[in-house]
Parts: C-alpha cells; structure tokens; sequence
C-alpha cells in the first residue's frame, strides 16, 4: 500500500484545514487508517484513527471535538477535518494504515500501522 497525504499548509489560529490521504490498492476497505503528527522537537504521537468498514473511530483526547476522521472506500481516501486549529497543532502529519483488525484500544499504537505516507506540514500562525 502506498500513501499519499496533501492537505497541509498555513492556518490562522482558529481556522480549520482538511487533510487527506490518498490509498493505492484494491483492499483499501480492509485496511484500518490512522493519522499520526510530529512536532518539531517531540515524538510522533497518535492524532486519529478509522477501522475498517468506519465501525469506530478514535482520536486524541486533548484534540477530540475538533476532530472528524472519515474515509472513502470508493476513492480510497481517508480524511481528517481539523478545526479551530490552534500553534500547537503546528506539525507534520502523517496517515498510516494497518492490514490487522485492531480493536479500539490497539488504535493508538504506532507498530500496529505497517504502511506510512510521507506527511504534509500543517502550520499554525499569524
């Protein structure tokens, strides 16, 4: 599976962005999907995640009610509506994709995501 996200750019604070990534393959459906972020100087850490057939979504606590991840079977797209974005969302954020059934704990987890895109820079400023 290769990815691509795009989506990324400059923001005020406050404003919202839509993040997409783009899926190669015909399997698309079974993949599970995550959006990961990577600020400078921190780890990567966990943003939002899709189960296959959209049966749960997850996201980060801290970031949960400004978040929608989605996902398009039939353009095998997965989305990430980002809103009232503030500095410290300031990062490069990547979509990642796991062949395994991962029950909504297991979202989360960065080993469970075996395919990576290559990230699209989302910056926050005025």
């Amino acid at each position: 599976v290769q990815l691509q996200a795009s989506g990324g750019g400059l923001v005020q604070p406050g404003g919202s962005l839509r993040l997409s990534c783009a899926a190669s393959g015909r399997t698309f459906s079974t993949y599970t999907m995550g959006w990961f972020r990577k600020a400078p100087g921190k780890e990567r850490e966990f943003v939002a995640a899709i189960k296959r057939g959209s049966l749960g979504t997850a996201y980060e606590d801290s970031m949960k009610g400004r978040l929608t991840i989605s996902r398009d079977n039939a353009k095998n797209t997965v989305y990430l509506q980002m809103n009232r974005l503030n500095p410290d969302d300031t990062a490069v954020y990547y979509c990642a994709a796991s062949p395994l059934g991962l029950i909504t704990s297991e979202l989360r987890r960065e080993k469970n995501y075996h395919y990576w895109g290559q990230g699209t820079q989302v910056t926050v400023s005025s």
